[in-house]
This record gives structure tokens, C-alpha cells and sequence, in this order.
């Protein structure tokens, strides 16, 4: 396994950069990861990944878009705005989680 280091903070990644241990996770290193993407971190950007990792916490998977709005509440086309491109699939990254089943 494939293993990073950002300002400090080791943690182990799948192929895709993807964590493999939700445990190595912490919000500073979100931050530092955030900083990677051109992302700075806000309470509108933390509340999504919050969800993300209790979410994950409870049922096993890293949530999708699709449940995200529908349990979670969140608006789509805010995600977009606040994680332009894939957003499910930058969130998972942030939270520490798996690449959510069904992202290309």
C-alpha cells in the first residue's frame, strides 16, 4: 500500500490516493489536503464532510451524491459550487474515505 505524507501527517492510500484508514484522518490534515485542490475550508465546505464521515460511520460506505441530498439534506448544485468538478469524489478525499461505489 502506497503511503503519503502532507506537512507531517502520514497516512496509507489506495491506488487512487484514496485513504485506506479512516482512523489517519483528522481536520487539519483536511485542511492541508483542501490546500492541495485550491479549496479553503469554510463551515459551508466542513458541513458536507461531516456528514461524509458520521455518515460512513453508521452505514459502512462512503456516501453519494444522491445521498448526500436525500439524508443529508444538501443542495446538489451547492456541492458544485463549493467542490466544482466531482464533488462527491473531492469530499470523500477531504473526509478520509473511500472513493464512493459508483464515481468514475
Amino acid at each position: 500500500m502506497p503511503t503519503n505524507t502532507v506537512k507531517g501527517h502520514t497516512f496509507e492510500v489506495n491506488d487512487e490516493g484514496f485513504f485506506i484508514n479512516r482512523d489517519q484522518w483528522s481536520e487539519e490534515l483536511a485542511v492541508e489536503l483542501a490546500a492541495l485542490i485550491d479549496v479553503e475550508l469554510d463551515e459551508a465546505h466542513w458541513a458536507p464532510i461531516r456528514f461524509m464521515r458520521q455518515d460512513s460511520a453508521r452505514t459502512g460506505v462512503t456516501p453519494t451524491l444522491r445521498r448526500l441530498q436525500t439524508v443529508g439534506g444538501f443542495d446538489v448544485k451547492e456541492l458544485y459550487r463549493l467542490y466544482p468538478g466531482k464533488p462527491v469524489k473531492k469530499m470523500a478525499w477531504l473526509a478520509g474515505l473511500p472513493k464512493p461505489v459508483g464515481c468514475v
